[in-house]
């Protein structure tokens, strides 16, 4: 008998498809019901033309309000624009194929032209209509399961089962549009969401002020679209990671006079697109505001900003954040972020510590995606359908697991980062894991091999050669 006989999950991107797929293949559950807010399966791979709008400061995540009795209607709710991807028409994969991809599935070979002349032949990225498909095919099989266009908007155990709050649009009543409210209940629910939707901004003084009067300024990362609507702007880009790198390969050559660079710190990893020529690099931001001048419409004067070094660049025309984002699960009651944005109480970043008929799938970074996400809801499925999967440790043992974890990481979202202890965690997964079941589609999970970091992170290398050769072909040229 299964541990737990009926499961919801939400979400269908990778972690969404990797948990249904395992789900199913271990054949013990009564019903396996998936919940995806928007109309496709495959999650943030997909295309938005129209981007996610930038969160107006100091403004907080409403939760919509559910109507009382059950099931019923009411009218359409304001779209969730944090639902829209960050996908851009020539974004290509930052993981290697090889090994981006589930150990059962291949990517197909297939390269753009853009990555086929930035970092050569057979490189490992995939243009993201690529993965795409490749999602949307291995979910076929499973689309029965799946309840799209439907919101779950409150996750909360009663009484011994988990009961799922869920609104669904596209409906009418009454020859009105309309959306339908009902409520359903499980033995077990794996939350396979994400954290790559709210953007995170950081509080910057003066932000607000100068959003209500220049909101066309300010961007996050995840708004980006094509190089063309940053042609002759004055553009400050806020951030150090790698997709602050990509806005800067892209920018630097177009945009007016400098392209500012606000850093926290160094990263030697990216130090030669962060050194491209044009790019003039700044400490954090002090102040943004506006001063007198004129804008464009709607918009009133010119927006300066101060950096922390007491530097000040004027007119500034856009102000992309690539800060990251904001893990985000206001269903679950009660919710689990904490304010320095990692989620509390999860052993080994799945299982809810003394109930782990709540689990979490994806909610790890920097551990090679997809894969991991394989191993998780493998070791997930077969210890909710009690098939030869480890014991979890006790409550107390799993507290002190998160206690020492908190030591070794801190309590940022760098508390869910599993570099450099891929093998570690895979390992871990695989154990827990167990062998399949004969007279289930179940597999065993491939050991943890040491070239997986090398060839998941050969991508970088490659980006770092474009970058020095970018560096090369400009330098030369400024001297001509």
């Amino acid at each position: 008998m299964p541990r737990y006989a009926s499961v919801a999950v939400i979400g269908t991107g990778p972690s969404g498809l990797s948990t249904v797929k395992a789900l199913s293949d271990e054949n013990a559950f009564s019903r396996i019901r998936v919940f995806e807010r928007r109309d496709r399966v495959g999650g943030l791979w997909h295309y938005d033309p129209v981007p996610d709008i930038f969160p107006t400061p100091g403004v907080s995540e409403k939760r919509t309000e559910i109507p009382s009795p059950l099931p019923a209607f009411t009218a359409p709710v304001a779209e969730d624009t944090t639902a829209r991807t960050g996908i851009h028409d020539a974004l290509d994969s930052n993981v290697g194929a090889q090994i981006m991809s589930f150990t059962h599935t291949a990517f197909p070979e297939k390269n753009s032209a853009i990555s086929v002349r930035q970092l050569g032949r057979e490189n490992p990225t995939r243009p993201f209509r690529v993965v795409t498909a490749y999602l949307e095919d291995l979910f076929r099989p499973y689309l029965d399961h799946v309840s799209f266009n439907t919101t779950v908007e409150r996750v909360e155990k009663v009484n011994g089962k988990w009961t799922l709050t869920l609104r669904q649009s596209g409906h009418f009543h009454r020859n009105n549009p309309t959306e339908y409210w009902w409520q359903e209940e499980f033995d077990a629910v794996v939350v396979a969401s994400g954290h790559y939707s709210v953007p995170l901004i950081p509080e910057i003084p003066g932000l607000g002020s100068t959003f209500q009067t220049n909101p066309g300024v300010f961007e996050h990362s995840k708004s980006f679209r094509s190089a063309n609507d940053y042609v002759d702007k004055r553009v400050v880009v806020v951030g150090g990671n790698i997709s602050s790198a990509d806005l800067i390969a892209d920018l630097h050559a177009v945009v007016r006079g400098s392209l500012f660079l606000s850093l926290r710190g160094s990263n030697e990893v990216l130090k030669n697109v962060f050194s491209l020529p044009g790019v003039e690099v700044k400490p954090t931001i002090a102040q943004v505001e506006t001063t007198n001048g004129l804008r464009t419409a709607g918009e009133k004067g010119v927006v300066k900003v101060t950096f922390s070094d007491g530097s000040t660049v004027e007119d500034v025309d856009k102000i992309i954040f690539a800060t990251g984002y904001k893990l985000s699960y206001p269903f679950l009651v009660p919710d689990p972020v904490t304010p320095s944005n990692r989620a509390s109480g999860f052993y080994q970043h799945i299982f809810k510590i003394g109930d782990p008929s709540l689990a979490l799938v994806g909610q790890v970074r920097g551990a090679l995606s997809f894969r991991v996400y394989e191993y998780q809801a493998v070791a997930v499925a077969r210890y909710f359908a009690n098939h030869n999967a480890k014991a979890l440790p006790t409550p107390q043992e799993q507290d002190s697991w998160e206690v020492e974890r908190l030591k070794y990481k801190g309590g940022s979202a760098l508390f869910h980062e599993i570099k450099p202890d891929f093998r570690e965690y895979f390992e871990y997964l695989r154990e827990l894991a167990g062998p399949a079941v004969e007279g289930t589609r179940g597999y065993e999970l491939p050991r943890f091999e040491d070239s997986w970091p090398e060839k998941g992170f050969a991508i970088l290398a490659l980006k770092d050669r474009f970058w020095k050769g970018i560096k090369g072909a400009e330098g030369v040229q400024a001297k001509l």
